[in-house]
This record gives C-alpha cells, structure tokens and sequence, in this order.
C-alpha cells in the first residue's frame, strides 16, 4: 500500500531534482500536467484528495494555458502594429503635413505664398495673425477681418510691413480673435515638410522628424499631403 509519505517521495524522486536533468526553470503547462498525474497516481487511496483540489487545480492549470495564450496572441499583435508602422512610416518621408503649432519653416523665395489656416471657435468681430521672425520680433500681420466659426486661411506673401522681402528661416504664427470685446489666443494650422520617422519599439507613437522645428507625434498631425 502506497503511504502519503511514499506518494511524496515518488513525487519528489520524478520532480524534484531538476538539477539532474535539462528542464525549464518556469513551469509549463506541460509540467503542470504530468505534475497533476503523478498526483493522482501517487495518492493514498485510503485516503484520496479531495475532488475540490482537483478542481482548483484544473483550474490553475485552464489559467496558466490561457494566460501562455494570451502572451503569445499580444505578442503576435505588437508585431503586427510594429510593422504596419514601419510601412506608414515609409509613406510619410518627404510629404507634407498640416499640424496644430504657431512655428513654421517659410521659403519666402517661393514662387507660391505660405499658406496656413486658423481655427476660430465662435463668430468674432476681428481675427488677424502677426508674424514674427526668429528674434521675436514682428515681421507683419494678417487681417482677416470678422470671421464665423470655423477653420479660415490666410496667406502670407513672406514681406514685412514695409513691403520688403523676408528672408527664408522659421517664423512664428501668433492668432488671434476679439470675442465680446476681449482678445483671445487663437490655434493656427500650419504645414510642414517629414524628413524622417521614429518608430517607438513598444508600439508607442509615432515620432515624425519635421524640417527645422524637430520632432512632432503623429497623433498631433490633422491632415497629410502630397
């Protein structure tokens, strides 16, 4: 007759020393399983487990199967999503972009003026844009007179007050709006050119590289262009 203590031992002998042998140090579902069996062949049959062990113990072993699932399905999809950034990615160097931001990259010698938007949340009876260059200091202003809501362009043709050409560079795009009387700040919509991509390893956002105003996450892009 098979004791506790020799069902133990029998155990122990198969089990035990993983040192002896060549085994994972995490146990599987596999182990989990012939672990289980050596159990129910080994128990005392006078005095056999409880079914209620059992139970917990398919239990355990249901969970840990569908948790090896799990890991290997999220796995599988983090792959995916990395790859089909890398393809979007790939779409985005060398195109334009319009993003939310109040700096932008101007090639005043271009033939076509800079063209840019702004968002004016209720009807104002004033909104214009002041430009200014990397100095700070105030290059023009764009008057677009009285506005419904709504996202309206304005152009800039790259002159100052004077009328006399600004140099290519950066620029900031400062709008503005009177509402009721009060001045507020205004979200201007402005282009950019993607140089390259960074890809987050973890599947994060997507970081494009924009020309000469650094990086910008792709969530914050509101439209793509050619």
């Amino acid at each position: 007759m098979t004791t506790a203590i020799g069902a133990a031992d029998a155990i122990w002998q198969e089990y035990g020393h993983k040192n002896e042998r060549e085994v994972n140090k995490d146990l599987g579902k596999n182990e989990f399983l012939e672990l289980l069996v050596a159990q129910l062949n080994n128990q005392n049959p006078l005095e056999p487990q409880d079914n209620g062990e059992f139970i917990s113990q398919l239990a355990q072993f249901s969970s840990l199967e569908g948790i090896e699932n799990l890991n290997s399905s999220m796995g599988d999809i983090l792959s995916s999503v990395h790859s089909s950034q890398a393809l979007q990615a790939a779409s985005l160097v060398g195109r334009s972009v319009i993003f939310a931001g109040d700096q932008a990259i101007v090639d005043t010698e271009a033939e076509a003026d800079f063209q840019g938007s702004v968002l004016v949340p209720q009807s104002s009876s004033n909104v214009y844009v002041s430009i200014y260059d990397e100095a700070g200091t105030l290059v023009n202003r764009v008057n677009l007179g009285a506005q419904k809501a709504g996202n309206h362009n304005f152009t800039w043709d790259g002159t100052n007050s004077d009328g006399e050409l600004m140099p290519p560079g950066k620029y900031k795009f400062k709008a503005e709006g009177t509402f009721e009387g009060e001045t507020q700040g205004l979200y201007t919509m402005l282009p950019a050119k993607v140089e390259s991509v960074t890809l987050s390893p973890q599947g994060g956002d997507m970081l494009l590289n924009i020309a000469g105003l650094g990086t910008l996450p792709l969530s914050q892009v509101q439209i793509i262009g050619q």
